[in-house]
């Protein structure tokens, strides 16, 4: 089962969204949004598989929700305009539906979604580019990752390791389950925590802050 949300403050196509959803047996609707801001909290503390994501929103743009989000699920664009599916497509969404569209061309973008999933291979390393070579590095080994201007430095227990990757970019290739975003510079493994006093982690010897903004979220995962 796929388990879905809506976003979209227009409630026609809402509701022709959640028709086609509710026709479609291997997905669940979890919930829908009138609010991208309202739809960023939830993605903030719930597993959604799928997100039916309009673009041009008033109060908080489909590209902007994109860009905030701290862990990444499959995304379709739904859509009246064409000329953000090259923006789309550059954020790697996995489809792209021009209003109106047809039932037929819904149950495509489905396909495409299961088909990209299932060529997903779980791995348990990452590369990342470091200087002039491409680093192996072990989820298992990880123990936070800092950011630092322009580039981010990932501490293991061997050794340290700078790249140009962001922060959108690294969450992209971790394993959302045992890692979280704690700060705006730091992303820590929640295996690793030793302790946590007074929204203060000690984690390998570091101490680092909780951010008021991300302590909700890293309670309600710890």
């Amino acid at each position: 089962m796929i388990d879905c949300i809506i976003v979209d403050d227009t409630p026609l196509a809402v509701e022709k969204l959640e028709d086609f959803v509710n026709q479609t047996p291997s997905l669940n609707l979890l919930q829908s949004f009138n609010n991208g801001l309202e739809a960023l909290n939830y993605l903030h503390s719930h597993k959604v598989d799928l997100v039916f994501l309009d673009i041009q929103m008033e109060q908080f743009t489909g590209l902007q929700l994109m860009e905030a989000l701290h862990y990444r699920p499959q995304i379709i664009i739904v859509s009246a305009y064409s000329q953000y599916a090259v923006q789309g497509f550059d954020n790697n969404v996995t489809d792209y539906l021009l209003k109106p569209y047809s039932f037929e061309r819904f149950l495509k973008a489905i396909d495409k979604m299961i088909v990209v999933s299932s060529d997903k291979v779980v791995k348990d390393y990452m590369f990342v580019k470091t200087e002039y070579r491409m680093e192996r590095i072990n989820f298992s080994d990880i123990l936070y990752i800092e950011g630092m201007g322009a580039y981010l430095q990932i501490v293991t227990k061997q050794a340290k390791v700078m790249t140009l990757l962001n922060f959108m970019q690294i969450m992209q290739l971790l394993p959302i389950a045992n890692f979280i975003r704690v700060h705006k510079s730091f992303i820590v493994a929640i295996d690793k925590i030793d302790s946590i006093e007074r929204n203060v982690i000690r984690i390998g010897g570091k101490m680092i802050s909780v951010g008021k903004s991300y302590q909700d979220e890293f309670y309600k995962r710890i």
